[in-house]
């Protein structure tokens, strides 16, 4: 694996105040707007997790998680997107070198991705024809390929990568956070994938990857597919909860609070409680990414279903802390934060948006990591 991360945290961190200055028109446009989607690509973001043959750097899951983190400081939505398109990466990087060659040409990697088996493949010509359509496609205005995933022969799960192109969107995306991803509907219709870009969803979950790839020895390329878009996406929840702590610092000095005696809301006891407790949250959310992180970067053979689940249980227990600590904060915003041009308030809707992210759901996670404990099966193939 290589750990030559080249200055990606550094540049990602750089584009915190274009960010936060794109993030109210992102939301109003449902989008991420083009500019964002270009400085992420020149930053390396989204092909961090790419081959270094394909002009990757096979970045570690810590350094995607503190990447993805910094751009969530700056805006959350673009950060989710991120977090998509840099997973999407990594997860080509699992297909045939004929797949990889095709869509890492550009050295330009835009691919967006969904995994609710909503469509369907039947094979013809080499290849497969689909059909279906795909909610919460996150980033999809900006992609070049999308990861899909049908039912094909036999009632088998698929996961295809077709072009973006090729497919209709729906204008469909009106939600309460995290709205500014672009998770619009997706619609294929006899939509031809050859064969060399489509797997079996259950052998990705399994880690059972073509063996005649260049990188098919490669440790980095060989974890289970579920593991990777879990602890790859643990960064962006306590960005928010980062962004959140420093807007909040950021509008504290001169503030009073509301009929009471104090002029300065610094001075005020409660307020001392509220910013410890909270940065204290942040920091427990982050060393629960860190735990995660370091399952997937240890590893150095097939990961036990109990490692699996247990990195996905951090992530998840890392996503509800980070929601803990905006909800203090926002409580102690006062009434002034509903306001659509405060920004802590579209913190706040962002984190409660993500998480009730299946995969992100705190007690979903506990749940499955609590089974584990006592001795039964997963209740769940995404682990």
């Amino acid at each position: 694996m290589s750990v030559a991360v080249g200055g990606l945290v550094e540049r990602a961190a750089a584009l915190v105040p274009m960010l936060r200055d794109n993030a109210a028109a992102a939301e109003k446009a449902r989008r991420v707007p083009q500019e964002s989607f270009d400085a992420l690509s020149r930053a390396g973001i989204f092909k961090m997790t790419a081959p270094n043959a394909h002009g990757g750097v096979e970045a570690d899951f810590q350094t995607q998680c503190d990447v993805l983190a910094e751009i969530a400081r700056g805006c959350p939505s673009t950060s989710w997107v991120a977090t998509i398109f840099s997973a999407m990466s990594w997860l080509v990087a699992t297909f045939p070198d004929e797949a990889q060659k095709e869509i890492f040409a550009t050295g330009d990697p835009r691919i967006s991705g969904v995994f609710s088996p909503t469509g369907t493949a039947v094979p013809r010509d080499g290849g497969l024809i689909v059909n279906g359509r795909w909610g919460f496609n996150t980033g999809c205005h900006g992609a070049e390929w999308t990861v899909l995933n049908a039912v094909s022969e036999g009632g088998m799960p698929t996961c295809v990568i077709a072009r973006s192109r090729d497919l209709r969107i729906l204008d469909d995306w009106h939600a309460s956070g995290m709205a500014a991803t672009g998770s619009n509907t997706v619609i294929a219709e006899n939509v031809f994938v050859p064969a060399h870009r489509s797997m079996p969803l259950p052998d990705m979950l399994e880690a059972r990857y073509p063996v005649s790839r260049h990188n098919a020895r490669n440790q980095y390329f060989n974890y289970p597919l579920a593991s990777v878009l879990t602890v790859n996406a643990g960064g962006t929840p306590v960005g928010i909860a980062r962004g959140a702590l420093e807007t909040f610092r950021e509008n504290l000095p001169g503030r009073g609070i509301t009929y009471t005696t104090y002029t300065n809301k610094a001075e005020a006891p409660v307020t001392h409680l509220q910013l410890a407790e909270a940065a204290l949250t942040i920091e427990s959310a982050d060393a629960h990414v860190r735990r995660a992180a370091a399952l997937m970067d240890q590893a150095s053979g097939p990961m036990s279903m109990e490692t699996r689940v247990k990195s996905r249980a951090h992530i998840s227990y890392a996503t509800g802390l980070a929601r803990n600590a905006v909800d203090i904060l926002f409580n102690a915003s006062g009434a002034s934060s509903i306001q659509m041009h405060v920004p802590i308030q579209r913190f706040q809707r962002d984190i409660q948006a993500l998480a009730n992210h299946a995969i992100m759901h705190a007690q979903t996670g506990l749940e499955l990591y609590g089974r584990i404990l006592c001795g039964l099966q997963p209740n769940t193939p995404l682990y």
